[in-house]
């Protein structure tokens, strides 16, 4: 229907890969050329806007790119420029080559370690020198992937023989490769960078895994196991040393437990190194007799078909089977929560037990409630040690000098006893990584098989969203709406729904992992008799405002710090009880009480999600104030017509005092607002004292303020339309 609805729209259907894969692999080309008004062919370097926040990927093959929120992606499709500040660039040098037994994966991990305690939020990072032009470019595709995690727009790699190369053997045509080199050197875009940067001598990079619930907490492998340990004191605050009993099973588990080990996500699937690497890891450890702990969930979702191409022809595939790690799909699996439930008896052991279980994933997020429900710990690694962390099964043993398991023969093993060298993995990436390989699986990538086909569609230019579907339902957004835009108004008497720490994500607002019944979207979907195992996932329930609406706010480790020791989407209502976000948002919807959502630092990190904003909108918040904010996510609620909001001169939600009692009255909205102005607001407390403050408004270009007039992107555009 897509392709029938809008002009120059193509549709890759399911099953070829993760669409930043694909654009590596397939799409992308470094430069393209067209005809300009006159007929004549000119060339221009290749960019790219998505609406997934690890678009950033394709910046690893020189193409300028970034994530923005679906909201902005809707209007950009419907003939809205993309606004933005222009950002300063921070350069990165990299110097030196990585060490035997040093991955991808944790040179990235150091690079985000590194840049976000540089602050490099809304900038965009350049990478050069001597160390850049030894990083084979799907090392450098895996460092542009993370950069939502370090907090930059783009994490950029510039044209040079590397990129030629890849060019060349994901098979590219070579007129096309020939003009790539010669724009480049032509415009001043050949590598060669000299303004003062940052420096990372990559030969200092150590093995590390992060976690357990942000990907800039790096930890190196060596402290991983004493790091736990601490995080269960200080972090989850429970004991150690509590064995459960698995029902029906000879075993028992406890807090540290790995019940999840996933080779997944974009990130470090589209690695063939680290992949071919996994895999050897798996044929040594399988040779001696050692396969994964019984309690271990594993899982193999690579990012494309080649990668399985790949796998399958060095023959490590059946090695990787052979530990678990089978093939599950191409596709975002653990990495956005959709491991699938644990086994009922390991799952009712962790509630029994109270237990803190680990998972160990290859991907980009390891957020509070975001790989599964069950597990509390989850460290990103590497696909090699996620197939140690398998057969180890425990984050309380120190992988890199205690025993992993036994042979056959009842000998230890360590893990350098099946860790490959990095010539063993070389020799099988360029014996099975080929041009052929590439051209033969995207040789039919628009052809689509008897499935795709059979699904019935209209020639209609708009969907019919059918009043019993429980899945797409017509949005409010329109509801009320007439022809002349609005005003900004001031905001009088509102009321905070939420009080949050730091680091929100886009997860805490609007998860999009499973629910239960118990919740408010389980409630709603019960009512309309969808049965509990049915209900699928807030992801793929995110045609369904109703749905959405519920879940915003709905993280099950979400903390509203309004209430004392309690997880989840709750907060206090109108009355003063304690009830569901949504159920408190809809009273004081009823009461025409405006609502405020008060954060601190890092608000809005991780996904480019949608959600994120249109749950906030029709949960009726007005403003959200945070000590900082996240550029994948900021412009997404402005784009709902949501004010945002920083605290200024120190100010914050502890200095301030705030509880979530208090009430806020913001001024100098109305009239001429300025993009980036300061506007002054006035706090009264429960006691009736009243305290005076600036906050800076994070609308931030003119074209943004037109949209929080209109109340929000898609109304403005609609209205443009009309009128033309």
């Amino acid at each position: 229907m897509g392709p029938g609805a809008f002009d120059n729209f193509r549709v890759v259907p399911l099953g070829t890969g993760i669409c930043h894969q694909v654009n590596l692999e397939y799409l992308g080309q470094t430069v393209w050329t067209d005809t300009d008004q006159t007929g004549v062919t000119v060339a221009y370097p290749d960019t790219l806007v998505g609406t997934d926040s690890h678009t950033t990927m394709a910046n690893g093959l020189a193409i300028l790119g970034w994530g923005v929120g679906g909201i902005e992606a809707e209007a950009a499709m419907l003939g809205q420029p993309v606004s933005m500040l222009i950002p300063d660039v921070v350069g990165v040098r990299l110097g030196g080559k990585l060490k035997e037994g040093v991955t991808a994966t944790d040179l990235v991990l150091r690079v985000t370690q590194m840049l976000r305690e540089q602050k490099v939020v809304g900038k965009f990072v350049e990478f050069y020198g001597a160390g850049h032009n030894d990083l084979p470019l799907a090392d450098r595709a895996t460092i542009a992937n993370m950069a939502p995690e370090y907090g930059a727009t783009c994490g950029f790699f510039p044209v040079d023989e590397e990129t030629l190369r890849y060019l060349r053997v994901s098979g590219r045509e070579e007129d096309r490769i020939a003009l790539v080199e010669a724009y480049a050197k032509a415009q001043g875009m050949w590598c060669g960078r000299t303004t003062p940067s940052l420096h990372l001598d990559t030969s200092t990079v150590e093995p590390a895994i992060s976690g357990p619930k942000r990907s800039q907490d790096r930890i190196l492998l060596k402290d991983a196991a004493a790091t736990f340990k601490g995080h269960m004191e200080s972090e989850f605050k429970r004991p150690l040393g509590k064995e459960v009993a698995v029902a029906g099973e000879d075993y028992t588990i406890h807090s540290g437990s790995v019940v999840i080990a996933a080779i997944t996500s974009c990130t470090n699937t589209s690695n063939p190194y680290v992949m071919i690497g996994a895999g050897l890891v798996a044929r040594k450890a399988r040779a001696l007799g050692l396969t994964r702990k019984p309690w271990v969930n594993t899982s193999l979702a690579p990012g494309s078909q080649v990668v399985s191409d790949c796998l399958e022809a060095s023959g490590v595939q059946e090695d990787l089977d052979a530990l678990g790690f089978h093939l599950v799909g191409y596709g975002c699996t653990t990495c956005i929560g959709n491991s699938g439930p644990l086994p009922w008896p390991i799952s009712k052991a962790v509630q029994d037990g109270d237990l803190v279980a680990a998972s160990v994933l290859s991907g980009n997020r390891n957020f509070e409630g975001r790989v599964n429900p069950d597990v509390r710990a989850n460290y990103l690694a590497s696909p090699p040690l996620c197939v140690v962390y398998a057969i180890a099964g425990d984050m309380s043993i120190d992988v890199t000098s205690e025993s992993i398991g036994t042979d056959k023969d009842g000998h230890p093993v360590y893990i350098r006893d099946i860790w490959p060298t990095q010539a063993e993995i070389a020799a099988l990436v360029e014996q099975t990584v080929t041009r052929e390989s590439f051209r033969s699986k995207y040789a039919s990538v628009f052809d689509y098989d008897d499935k795709w086909r059979a699904i019935e569609t209209t020639e209609s230019l708009t969907y019919s969203c059918p009043s019993t579907s429980t899945y797409v339902q017509n949005p409010p957004y329109f509801e009320g709406m007439g022809l002349e835009a609005g005003v900004i108004d001031d905001v009088h008497g509102a009321r905070i729904l939420a009080l949050l720490a730091d680091s929100v994500t886009t997860d805490h607002i609007s998860p999009a992992g499973s629910f239960k019944e118990v919740h408010p979207a389980g409630q709603y979907l019960v009512d309309r008799q969808v049965a509990p195992r049915e209900f699928n996932s807030y992801g793929s329930r995110r045609g369904n405002h109703e749905v959405m609406m519920r879940g915003t706010f709905a993280n099950i480790r979400i903390r509203n710090e309004m209430l004392e020791n309690v997880e989840g989407g709750y907060t206090l209502g109108p009355d003063g009880t304690q009830m569901s976000i949504y159920d408190a948002a809809m009273a004081h919807k009823a009461a025409g009480t405006p609502l405020v959502v008060v954060a601190g630092k890092e608000y809005g990190t991780g996904s480019s999600r949608d959600w994120a904003a249109k749950g906030t909108a029709l949960l009726g918040v007005r403003v959200v104030i945070a000590e900082s904010l996240e550029r994948i996510h900021r412009s997404n609620p402005v784009g709902m017509g949501v004010i945002l909001l920083e605290f200024t001169n120190g100010d914050s939600r502890k200095s301030l005092g705030f509880t979530g009692a208090e009430t806020i009255d913001i001024s100098g909205l109305s009239g001429d607002l300025v993009p980036l102005s300061e506007v002054p607001a006035r706090l009264t407390y429960p006691d009736g004292a009243r305290r005076a403050i600036r906050l800076k408004c994070r609308i931030d270009t003119a074209v943004e303020i037109n949209y929080v007039k209109n109340g929000g992107v898609l109304q403005y555009v609609l209205r443009s339309l009309a009128a033309a």
